[in-house]
């Protein structure tokens, strides 16, 4: 008698060991999300982005895994802190520092989980064949170009090192299409541009007379939404070695990387060389980088777009600053 109240006992604690293991596999399972939304975005030229696509490197990271990468061409910095705000993206794989300060300031919070370039080369000022040469001719000028971004910060910035403020000028905020369409029908005399934008406007005669070299460094970053990192960090991992992957397979294939480029662009390969030349493409933030961001916080209160202060090492992730 007393043996088979062993075997039952015995049985029974085996039975919910097991239950308590299923349990438990079952909650890990369901921790793994069945897709995850990631923003596509192209421009400038975010030549990893469109190699992660293109080779499905995302895709072949998660499948095992049973996740669906779900892309969404969201060009907007704006519109990717809201889609993460509001949880319909998960990852913005290519989003402008400005754009998540200001989230973070407004109080929807974007977490910068990698570095992805510093394009110096690919923003300036542009000026028509017989408007101003340089930036200390800017005086007086009517320039265009979009509010409260990396560009009206370069403009800000240059015209500061020139003695000037933008008192000096007359300043009309619109976007960068709309901007070069003013330049060229004569209705301002220098555009805020970048990109293919900038090439195309030298092919037409126009002029370059500044670029962020020298007057603040634009920084283009992976977010990501906080509860998203918070529940699966493992997975942002992986999002940031499949960007590495994007990165090496550019640096040992650069004309076939450039060439995928060029077809996504829809350009020449010689103009998506000198996009790709301008790229400046990493994965970490450097210190400077971070003094950089402070820089940003202090324009956007000095435009009055953002209220109170903002210390960048409470949205910056720790995995994205350099070792």
């Amino acid at each position: 008698m007393k043996r088979s109240t062993t075997v039952s006992v015995s049985a029974l604690l085996l039975v919910l060991v097991s239950s308590v293991l299923f349990v438990s596999a079952g909650r890990r399972e369901a921790e793994i999300p069945s897709e995850i939304n990631v923003s596509y975005v192209t421009s400038p030229f975010n030549l990893p982005i469109i190699v992660m696509r293109e080779k499905g490197l995302l895709e072949e990271e998660f499948a095992p895994l049973g996740i669906t990468v779900n892309w969404h061409e969201i060009t907007s910095g704006a519109h990717q802190a809201t889609a993460l705000a509001a949880g319909s993206l998960d990852i913005a794989s290519v989003i402008n520092s400005t754009s998540v300060i200001l989230s973070n300031a407004a109080g929807n919070e974007v977490i910068i989980a990698s570095g992805f370039s510093r394009p110096r080369q690919t923003f300036g000022i542009m000026a028509g064949p017989d408007g101003p040469s340089s930036v200390a001719e800017l005086r007086g000028a009517r320039v265009a170009g979009p509010k409260g971004t990396v560009l009206h910060q370069i403009l800000v910035s240059a015209l500061d090192a020139h003695g000037m403020s933008e008192d000096d000028i007359e300043f009309f905020s619109m976007g960068l299409p709309q901007a070069r369409m003013a330049l060229l029908a004569g209705e301002v005399d220098a555009a805020l541009q970048a990109a293919s934008l900038i090439i195309r406007n030298q092919e037409a005669g126009y002029s370059l007379i500044a670029t962020a070299e020298g007057y603040v460094v634009p920084k283009l970053v992976v977010g990501v939404r906080p509860r998203f990192l918070e529940r699966h960090p493992d997975l942002v991992d992986r999002y940031r070695r499949v960007q590495e992957r994007a990165l090496a397979f550019i640096e040992a294939y650069p004309e076939e990387a450039i060439a995928i480029g060029a077809a996504e662009h829809e350009i020449s390969l010689e103009d998506a060389r000198k996009l790709f030349e301008w790229g400046d493409f990493t994965m970490h933030l450097s210190p400077d980088d971070l003094v950089s961001l402070v820089d940003d916080v202090e324009f956007l209160r000095a435009q009055g777009m953002i209220e109170t202060g903002l210390d960048p090492r409470t949205f910056v992730n720790e995995a994205a600053l350099a070792q």
